[in-house]
């Protein structure tokens, strides 16, 4: 008989959560997806190298041909998470948790890994069995060079308890990521976008933003100038455009990425990265190209090499996120900008390098890699020194 409140759960519920708990608490897991029953998980850790993807289910098998239609579908699964991922191979480690094994032939599923995705991605598959733990067990630590115990003998509070503290850990993980990209709300991109428009505005009013002596008078850059000594032409560029098209393409292009930009580093983080972008697409486009030139489009660039700095420090959270966006976007317009006359590629390529060594030098908001912060310092510097000598001393296209 069962006492009134008491919370009823079997071995095979406990052991579930126990792996839940090695995995996600003890190792680093995040879950990257719970069923409503709460009896699968799958989760996540792509610093372990040996192991990135864990699939965990409560189900008690009855007929090896179930067992092999689930592995088939865990295999399929695997070759989304390639695709979602932006990884060609990695391992998944496929967990049951029954009370009894099928009871036809099943260990043929077993002894080999499942190959998906052209073979790149492999599915191992493990059956923890209540009454015959000791070779998935070793299998499991074998697989994940890990230390796995577990007590044959636990209540449901004890069950209840793990659930608990394995989601609210989950919880707080998630929470984590989500300050990411809420840093502050966006203020420098509607200063810079104010000042370019004013500027435009004043151009207009006095000579016009197509007028070759106004362009230079208003601080385009002109590398005879800029070799001459006016090395504010390495910035002022960024606020100037040469027609009412090429402002509304750029200003377009900062209200839609800017304050995206802008939340995930913080409003001083997003100004550095900004102007130094800028900065570094006109010192590109100063040292390789002859022509005039303006426009805020390196300094955007270099938002995008912002947003792919987050994959080299986040690699999951930003393919989870934006990451083919971003990276699809920046493919797109270096295509455009190559394909299209009258285009600086130089000055976007230069804002795009400018702004990922920019964001890696700040970091994110009350984080810290203070080894790749103080690399990419030392990258950025001798990266601008070195340019810009070379630029005043001869190397420079059309002098």
């Amino acid at each position: 008989m069962e006492k009134a409140g008491e919370i009823v759960s079997s071995r095979e519920d406990f052991l579930f959560w126990k792996l839940g708990h090695y995995f996600v608490v003890e190792n680093g897991y995040r879950i990257i997806y719970l069923s409503g029953g709460r009896d699968e998980m799958w989760l996540e850790n792509t610093a372990n190298k040996k192991m990135p993807f864990v699939r965990l289910l409560r189900y008690d098998l009855d007929w090896g041909s179930w067992l092999y239609r689930d592995i088939r579908y865990t295999g399929a699964h695997a070759e989304d998470l390639c695709r979602q991922t932006g990884r060609n191979a990695f391992r998944v480690l496929n967990i049951y948790v029954s009370e009894y094994a099928p009871v036809d032939e099943y260990q043929m599923y077993l002894a080999e890994p499942l190959l998906v995705n052209r073979g790149r991605t492999e599915v191992h598959t493990i059956l923890l069995e209540s009454g015959h733990l000791g070779e998935g067990l070793r299998r499991l630590n074998n697989l994940t060079g890990g230390n796995f115990e577990t007590a044959p003998g636990a209540s449901g509070e004890d069950t209840y308890a793990l659930q608990r503290i394995v989601l609210e850990h989950a919880a707080r993980r998630e929470e984590q990521e989500r300050q990411l990209f809420d840093a502050g709300r966006p203020f420098f991109t509607y200063v810079f976008l104010a000042v370019q428009i004013a500027v435009f505005i004043m151009m207009t009013l006095f000579g016009g933003t197509q007028n070759t002596e106004n362009l230079i008078r208003f601080g385009a850059k002109y590398n005879p100038l800029i070799i001459d000594g006016q090395y504010w032409r390495l910035i002022t560029p960024v606020f100037i455009h040469i027609g009412i098209m090429h402002l509304l393409m750029n200003s377009l292009s900062l209200y839609y990425i800017g304050p995206l930009v802008e939340r995930i580093y913080g409003i001083w983080r997003f100004a550095w990265i900004y102007l130094f972008a800028g900065f570094s697409g006109c010192l590109a486009s100063f040292l390789f190209s002859s022509s005039i030139s303006a426009g805020a489009s390196g300094a955007i660039f270099g938002l995008f090499g912002a947003l792919l700095y987050i994959g080299t420090a986040y690699r999951d959270l930003f393919f989870r996120t934006m990451g083919s966006s971003v990276i699809m976007l920046v493919v797109i317009n270096l295509i455009f900008g190559f394909s299209v006359s009258g285009v600086d590629n130089f000055g976007h390529l230069g804002g795009l390098f400018g702004g990922f060594l920019a964001a890696a030098i700040v970091h994110f908001p009350k984080r810290r890699r203070v080894g790749v912060q103080f690399g990419a310092f030392i990258v950025a510097v001798l990266a601008a020194v070195s340019l810009l000598y070379m630029g005043l001393n001869g190397y420079v296209k059309g002098r």
